[in-house]
């Protein structure tokens, strides 16, 4: 059997006018790909259903690993020993049981294993039922003022995000989320029909390399600015965090608390600032 294909072709009907016409049409896939945790043991090894997501498939292990990491299950690459499509042991012919094996001697909190998220493509946070639950501890701290990016370098990220989506360009139906420099070089880029899944395979790809924090990185994201999106970038260590959309109330309070400058409706040639921490400039 296939693994899943992050677009699908399906037969629609074109209507313009009075006039209708059969043709065939590209549309993002959406899929659910189960997250399990391997946790090895004195007296064998425990494996355990973590997460299930809605998800654009296509750099899966990548979204599993940033999802763990920005949930606040492993803190260093190092602690996982591998990534692999398995279901209770055995291969996952289907590709949407990703299992991440821990390393030995991993410390791991209790109380993260013990809740089971069902996430949507819609809403990152779902299911998560106090605020205490989404704040996990930030390992990194962010330092007001560094790096500075100007206004201009703002207004052109969501053009060159759009640009570089080469699957938006065929489907016109998903998220991206990318990681620029200061200056506005885009250094990568992960699309998936969640905004939040986006951002995890973006920061899951860096956190694999050994590259968090990200703390001389830009993040601009395709959607609005949600408290889940914020919080994921600021434990990644990325201090500017630029949406096209709107932030949430929750979003802009967790940006001024970390000292993360959050931009938002960043279109036209115009954008809000919803907190700064210093780093904006005019040149």
């Amino acid at each position: 059997m296939s693994k899943p294909s992050p677009t699908t072709s399906v037969r629609v009907t074109r209507v313009t006018g009075n006039q209708r016409e059969t043709a065939t049409d590209v549309v993002a896939g959406e899929e659910p790909m189960e997250i399990r945790l391997s946790i090895p043991q004195e007296d064998g090894v425990f494996s355990r259903s973590l997460s299930v997501t809605m998800r654009t498939p296509g750099d899966d292990f990548e979204l599993a690993a940033g999802f763990l990491f920005t949930e606040g299950v492993v803190s260093a690459p190092r602690d996982i020993e591998r990534i692999d499509y398995t279901s209770e042991g055995k291969k996952d012919q289907e590709g949407n049981v990703v299992t991440v094996s821990l390393r030995r001697g991993v410390q791991l909190d209790p109380q993260r294993l013990l809740r089971h998220f069902y996430v949507t493509s819609s809403c990152g946070v779902c299911g998560k039922t106090s605020l205490d639950a989404v704040r996990v501890v930030v390992p990194h701290e962010l330092h007001r003022g560094a790096p500075k990016v100007s206004s201009a370098t703002v207004n052109s990220l969501p053009d060159t995000l759009r640009k570089e989506q080469s699957l938006f360009a065929r489907t016109g139906g998903l998220h991206a989320a990318g990681l620029f420099s200061p200056k506005g070089t885009l250094i990568a880029l992960r699309e998936d029909v969640g905004r939040h899944n986006a951002v995890d395979k973006l920061v899951g790809e860096q956190f694999l390399k050994g590259g968090v924090p990200l703390s001389g990185s830009v993040l601009q994201v395709s959607g609005r600015g949600g408290f889940e999106i914020v919080q994921k970038a600021i434990v990644a260590g990325i201090p500017i965090l630029s949406a096209v959309g709107a932030p949430s109330s929750l979003a802009v309070d967790l940006a001024r608390e970390f000292d993360m400058s959050l931009f938002g409706f960043v279109r036209e040639s115009r954008f809000n600032v919803y907190s700064d921490a210093g780093r904006l400039t005019a040149e």
